[in-house]
């Protein structure tokens, strides 16, 4: 394995235990699991809409003959980490937590 994508898979991996870890660090705060609640259904929705288009286009490309992969999981992973991210920060600001 390449050396980049290991030591890229470790930091996305342990970045992606401190931002699940740091957003419930407190219990009990119903406005934090409000806030938490709204980012994960949002990415939820995102991840939903890019693994259909994702199955769609591997369709396509199988009627057309053309056989290419899909989504780099690495990739994908770290598409959803920077989404949670960003909407878990958009949602603390507006919320005020």
């Amino acid at each position: 394995m390449d050396w980049v994508k290991l030591v890229y898979s470790i930091i996305l991996l342990v970045c992606g235990i401190v931002i699940l870890v740091a957003s419930s660090s407190k219990k009990g705060d119903e406005r934090r699991k409000f806030i938490n609640t709204k980012a994960q259904s949002y990415v939820f929705i995102v991840v939903t809409a890019v693994l259909i288009i994702d199955v769609a286009e591997s369709i396509y490309r199988t009627i057309l003959g053309n056989t290419q992969d899909g989504i780099s999981p690495l990739v994908f992973l770290t598409l959803i980490l920077i989404i949670y991210l960003l909407t878990l920060l958009t949602y603390r600001k507006k919320y005020g937590d």
